[in-house]
């Protein structure tokens, strides 16, 4: 549900005929604390910056207990709170199927609303895990095994020690697999 305040201008005013209302700015957030503006008179020629509260009421997300960095969020960890968005911290995640799958990037005590900083995409390889590289193109495919020298999640960049000493750059395609790219 959505609420609008808007707060009387401290200025006395002419009345305005044919109000027209639209947000200012480019990137202000369309909740909180926000200015409007409202264009007066039969040609909009005249324009008033008013404050306004934009109240916003729905569902957010918050651990249900206790996460330890590392663990691996499934829908039973969480649980969805009602309250005003306005007042949430800027990077909160609304959407639960975002979330779970997910790793917590550090420890979340029980009742943390949950910040998109705090996941991170389960590692599929592992630092010195054998990785099999793939490269091909059209008509060939090549495969050839290898050493993981960071950790990487799917779509994740990793860099790839081969039985030579090379060293290559790959994309994480699946659990010990990368794809060297050209």
């Amino acid at each position: 549900s959505v609420a609008v305040e808007v707060r009387a201008p401290s200025a006395h005013l002419p009345p305005c005929v044919a109000p027209q209302v639209f947000m200012p700015g480019r990137g202000q957030k369309p909740w909180g604390r926000v200015s409007v503006g409202v264009r007066c008179g039969e040609q909009q020629r005249r324009v008033r910056y008013m404050q306004a509260r934009v109240t916003v009421t729905g569902r957010y997300w918050v651990s249900a207990g206790e996460l330890p960095a590392g663990t691996p969020i499934r829908a039973g960890m969480l649980r969805a709170e009602q309250g005003d968005l306005s007042r949430l911290p800027a990077n909160a995640v609304l959407e639960r199927d975002r979330i779970v799958g997910q790793e917590a990037a550090r420890p979340l005590p029980a009742g943390t609303v949950i910040q998109s900083h705090q996941l991170r995409k389960p590692a599929l390889v592992e630092r010195r895990q054998a990785v099999t590289l793939v490269a091909g193109g059209e008509g060939f495919r090549i495969s050839r095994e290898g050493h993981a020298l960071d950790d990487g999640a799917l779509g994740g960049r990793v860099r790839v020690r081969l039985s030579n000493r090379e060293v290559v750059t790959a994309q994480v395609t699946g659990p010990g697999r990368a794809r060297v790219m050209f």
